[in-house]
């Protein structure tokens, strides 16, 4: 079979499925090692061998040891890039990328592929009776796949032919993925011992297009109908509707004092490992709740859960269609509209620093539920439909905790997002920054893959110093994020869990990926139930007061008690002085406690109303009076009546 270049029409997918490929060697993924990763030269460290990993993505700063591809010392036919499968493996193609870079433009135009048995000996793939020459990029960032009849071998070559040259600039530079399948050794006694990772849940491990989507959160709903509902918050730009799982006891309504809390995946539709997790995840509950499991049944029955999977349909459709691997680092990222969902929310950081600033009387200040602009609420304003469809749902449902699953890193970041002064990076932290790295860890530190202490970095950052934890902003500089908005215009406290190097994982990956975050997923809901819970009440009618003002001590930052009076304040154990308020009461104070085990510290609270409130109630209701009551009425006309003389003489001298 002669070379072949991949169409736009087609997918990888049917490329595979008619050559017999069962997927990429995913040098992108964690699984390829740097040792299996050589070449005839290179420039400097940071263009290494290992850096020529498909998407692989170079820092700001050209020159350090986190570069954008593998580049070659010499300009030459004789440079190569090499990958060591370690087993016989049946190669069947090539994707090529040039360099990432701000900097430079470096493009491998064409190249030959040699295979080997054993790195000594090479074999061309060959078109006739010549050596087949591979068609490469025309720019840096669009991957190519070239398809050759499938050959056995160790090892692959890339052998660059001719590249981009500017002048005497240009460098033989490139990223690659290879396409294969391994074989089983006839040799090997034990092939249990070689198998790939996996897992044992049987679980629909696959990629999932939108009405593949629809169909399995249909068949969760079905085998759990009593457990679980189906809803839509809003529709994408293009009209597909914003599916939510909602699992929970008695779903369709709130309990009192029982936790709301949600997972929100797909906001950048090509990065696909957080939807399919949680359909994985929406699947495994159900599962284990019909089988019985204590502690699933236990986290359905305390909590409300509800799993948005594609926040971003239109993207996701986009990338689907190009298959893993070819979609690149950025199609699908953004809604059909080409926003960028992590920076159209309303930029509420600045509306408190600015507020901070030209106040001089703190006591005047809000820390909480800030307003959201008017001009972020018209028409006019560019705003995502998904982004609006967000919004109203965390406005109607009164969530306490959140996370934010996306791809292309490993790492977890946690609040603010957005720098104070619109610096690149700066710490720049909440005052619930303990909390937010307590909950950061809880997931980070439960991951197979982050906490594994002797994995590569992803791209250009080590997170691996930080324990996989960063504040966001001193990560990177990110306005109209919707942990920042989530954390000023609500009560729900939200992280963004970076899953995996791969923004879009092979379908044979997705086992494995499974494993590595699914008690990661159940522990991390598990925090909603961290710290104190209570419902704030009216003392004389005992009916819950909405919208009271939980405030703990020497944390600013409150929380407000949802429509029936429940409240849930996340905190990290210790000894806290809190106070509930409420407009016509009198502020009310105790201590309350917080443990390390998993469930919240039950702190109530009664309010009396103001004297002056009361009494108006009674009045407007028509109610007895009881004697204290009556007494301080006739006080009250007896005041009005001394008053009102004064104040006619008073008129009477004016005039």
């Amino acid at each position: 079979m002669p070379p072949s270049r991949f169409s736009s029409t087609e997918t990888l997918q049917d490329h595979q499925a008619q050559m017999g490929v069962g997927s990429q060697y995913e040098s992108e993924s964690l699984r390829v090692k740097d040792t299996q990763l050589r070449a005839s030269s290179y420039k400097r460290r940071g263009l290494g061998p290992h850096r020529g990993r498909l998407n692989i993505q170079s820092g700001v700063e050209d020159g350090d040891i986190y570069d954008g591809a593998w580049c070659a010392r010499h300009r030459d036919k004789q440079q190569w890039l090499e990958i060591d499968a370690l087993r016989p493996t049946g190669f069947t193609g090539v994707i090529l990328q040039g360099r990432s870079s701000i900097w430079s433009w470096d493009v491998v135009h064409s190249y030959k592929v040699q295979l080997s048995n054993d790195s000594l000996v090479w074999k061309p793939c060959m078109n006739g009776t010549e050596e087949a020459i591979f068609e490469g990029n025309q720019d840096p960032e669009t991957p190519v796949l070239s398809l050759f009849n499938s050959t056995v071998a160790r090892y692959i070559r890339i052998n660059p032919q001719t590249w981009y040259q500017n002048g005497t600039e240009g460098d033989i530079c490139l990223r690659a993925e290879v396409l294969g399948c391994t074989l089983p050794d006839p040799n090997n006694l034990y092939p249990w011992q070689t198998e790939p990772p996996g897992s044992k849940d049987k679980l629909d491990f696959r990629h999932h297009n939108y009405k593949e989507m629809r169909k399995l959160m249909r068949s969760v709903n079905q085998a759990c109908p009593d457990v679980t509902r189906i809803y839509s918050i809003g529709k994408s730009y293009k009209g597909l509707k914003l599916y939510v799982m909602e699992i929970s006891d008695n779903p369709g309504k709130h309990e009192l004092g029982e936790p709301e809390f949600r997972y929100v995946a797909g906001m950048h539709g090509n990065e696909v490992l957080g939807r399919e997790l949680l359909l994985n995840l929406m699947q495994y509950l159900c599962q284990e709740y019909k089988r019985g499991d204590q502690r699933i049944t236990h986290l359905i029955k305390e909590t409300r859960i509800h799993l948005l999977p594609s926040l971003n349909p239109d993207g996701h459709e986009m990338a689907f269609k190009k298959g893993s691997e070819l979609a690149g680092w950025a199609l699908g990222r953004y809604t059909y509209e080409g926003i960028d969902l992590n920076h159209n929310f309303a930029d509420l950081n600045s509306v408190m620093w600015t507020a901070i600033e030209l106040e001089t009387d703190r006591s005047k200040l809000i820390n909480h539920y800030f307003p959201i602009p008017e001009m972020y609420t018209s028409e006019e304003a560019f705003v995502a439909s998904e982004t609006r469809a967000v919004i109203r749902w965390m406005q109607n449902i009164p969530f306490v905790l959140s996370a934010n699953l996306h791809g292309g890193e490993l790492v977890v970041t946690y609040p603010y997002d957005m720098t104070r002064d619109w610096a690149p990076r700066e710490h720049t932290p909440t005052p619930d920054e303990s909390f937010f790295r307590w909950l950061a860890a809880a997931y980070a530190s439960t991951n197979q893959a982050m906490s594994n202490p002797n994995r590569r970095p992803c791209h250009n950052n080590d997170f691996l110093k930080y324990n996989n934890i960063i504040n966001g902003a001193d990560w990177h500089n990110v306005p109209g994020s919707m942990n920042d908005f989530s954390y000023l215009h609500t009560n729900c406290f939200e992280v963004t869990v970076e899953l995996s190097c791969d923004k879009f994982p092979h379908a044979s990956e997705l086992p494995v990926e499974w494993e590595n975050n699914r008690e990661s997923l159940l522990v991390y809901m598990e925090q909603v139930h961290r710290g104190i819970k209570g419902v704030v009440r009216d003392k004389d009618t005992d009916h819950g007061i909405a919208g009271a003002v939980i405030e703990v001590e020497d944390i600013d930052h409150h929380i407000r008690s949802a429509a029936a009076g429940d409240y849930w304040r996340l905190l990290n154990p210790g000894e806290y002085r809190v106070t509930a308020s409420a407009d016509g009461y009198t502020p009310s104070s105790r201590t309350c406690h917080v443990m390390y085990e998993h469930h919240p510290t039950i702190c109530d609270f009664r309010l009396t109303k103001l004297r002056k409130q009361r009494l108006t109630q009674v009045l407007k209701k028509g109610e007895k009076l009881r004697n204290n009551m009556q007494l301080r009425l006739r006080q009250l006309r007896n005041r009005k009546q001394r008053v009102a003389p004064k104040a006619s003489n008073r008129r009477l001298d004016n005039d």
